[in-house]
């Protein structure tokens, strides 16, 4: 891990290096630009004043500035061109690698599901299904009836009882609270006003 780091440290201190020697070829051929144009107007103020020998000469060195213009160009654009390839190499070494770590990964992951152990958990699988299903055939033939309704009667009564943890609890009555007293009721029976009235009836004759 820390030659890679080391060399991708070096890598991108090249490209660095490079880029700034981009900029300064840019800003030489900003330079090579003035003088040309100084040069150019040289020559027309000598020939306005009829000096043809320095208007010649301004010229000539107006060409040898095209010239370093024209290698500077060259210079840019392999220069340029070599950052990119740079760039584009550290670019396809990083998918390289992640393809690597993909398929040491895929490999890990294959390796822990190999065929055999698939196969393996298959079979214990349906060992277990099958020992399960014989215990239900075992319970289903020494369980009678009785045995069957009595057990659904208690998974019945379990249900009730979680249920009745869910539902809401009643309010609690106060037993602090006297009752009231009723008034009392006499003990004799109430006349008849219609025997009373019989007995008063005169007897007839």
């Amino acid at each position: 891990m820390g030659n890679n780091s080391s060399k991708a440290t070096a890598q991108d201190r090249a490209i660095l290096d490079m880029k700034i020697q981009r900029d300064q070829l840019r800003k030489y051929q900003k330079q090579i630009t003035v003088i040309l144009n100084r040069e150019q107007e040289i020559a027309k103020e000598c020939l306005r004043k009829g000096d043809k020998r320095r208007a010649l000469l301004a010229l000539r060195k107006k060409k040898y500035q095209e010239q370093l213009l024209i290698k500077t160009d060259g210079q840019l654009e392999t220069l340029e061109q070599l950052t990119r390839s740079i760039e584009f190499a550290l670019v396809q070494k990083d998918v390289l690698y992640g393809l690597q770590q993909g398929n040491q990964v895929l490999k890990t992951l294959n390796q822990e599901m190999s065929i055999e152990k698939v196969e393996k958990i298959m079979d214990e699988s349906a060992e277990g299904i099958a020992y399960q299903q014989e215990v239900t055939d075992m319970l289903s033939q020494t369980i009678t009836n009785q045995d069957e309704a009595e057990v659904q009667e208690e998974l019945d009564r379990l249900e009730q009882e979680e249920l009745a943890k869910k539902m809401p609890a009643m309010p609690e009555v106060s037993t602090d609270q006297p009752v009231p007293e009723l008034p009392n009721v006499p003990d004799t029976k109430l006349k008849n006003p219609q025997s009373e009235d019989s007995h008063k009836q005169p007897v007839l004759a």
